[in-house]
């Protein structure tokens, strides 16, 4: 953001070279870059002096560096999760045979922080690391419904309401009635709103003292599942939701501005 002067230039950078999902040449980053030549090099020169990222001399292409992936890791152990969650992931994935997801808000996005696949895997955008929209998924609905009204404003701001399938709720007020539904009942569901023939039912993960802190969802394809079905698996979802929120309890889990449970 403009605000927060060369360090967040630096990752605006960093998350450039991310976003392309392989070595990237600075060609090509210029293309995209909304910084002149001269500052584009100096940033992508000292990340890589850093070991954010790393250069290949050969090729003469950019990657992401060895000391990201010791960041991850610290973060993934310290302020994820998933280390919490894992037994009960295996419990659920193995009950149900289906697809589990665990997820986390980032800046009102859906950041997958773990997965189990299916007993009989099927193709699917979601993955372990991979940032998804909030407002066409389920664990997106089931996190937002559980925000405060002022979080939960700026997070309805920042979607970017594109119509991925038929079924993509594509307006505020849509969102907000859906919220409702979802906040009364405590689970939501994914009705082939951001893949075609992709349906989940999703939980939120609150703390005992009701602070929002993730979602949980079993998904399936429509060739074999439904969302009828998958409702029948919603107490089970919501009780392992439960059980990780208590377990994360007694964490030292980080606090942020999304982490706040709507009280209407």
């Amino acid at each position: 953001m403009a605000g927060d002067g060369t360090v967040g230039k630096a990752l605006d950078v960093l998350d450039q070279v991310a976003s392309f999902e392989r070595p990237v040449r600075f060609g090509e980053l210029q293309e995209q870059s909304i910084y002149p030549k001269a500052t584009l090099y100096r940033f992508l020169q000292t990340l890589t002096n850093q070991g954010m990222l790393a250069y290949d001399s050969d090729r003469q292409t950019y990657s992401l560096g060895i000391r990201l992936v010791r960041l991850a890791h610290a973060a993934w152990v310290q302020s994820s999760l998933a280390p919490i969650a894992r037994p009960h992931l295996d419990m659920l994935s193995q009950a149900t045979g289906e697809t589990v997801h665990l997820a986390q808000l980032d800046a009102s996005q859906v950041l997958y922080v773990d997965k189990r696949n299916a007993r009989d895997p099927v193709a699917m955008y979601s993955q372990a690391g991979k940032i998804g929209p909030a407002y066409c998924t389920g664990v997106g609905k089931a996190m937002m419904a559980f925000l405060d009204e002022a979080t939960l404003a700026t997070a309805l701001a920042q979607q970017s309401f594109h119509r991925f399938t038929p079924n993509t709720l594509v307006t505020v007020d849509a969102m907000r009635q859906e919220l409702d539904i979802i906040r009364s009942r405590g689970y939501g569901f994914d009705n082939e709103e951001h893949e075609p023939g992709i349906v989940c039912v999703a939980a939120p993960i609150l703390s005992p003292n009701g602070r929002m802190l993730g979602a949980l969802s079993v998904t399936g394809p429509t060739s074999r599942t439904s969302i009828g079905e998958l409702e029948t698996w919603a107490p089970r979802v919501m009780e392992t939701a439960a059980q990780i929120g208590a377990d994360a309890q007694a964490w030292r889990f980080p606090e942020t501005r999304q982490q706040k449970v709507a009280t209407t």
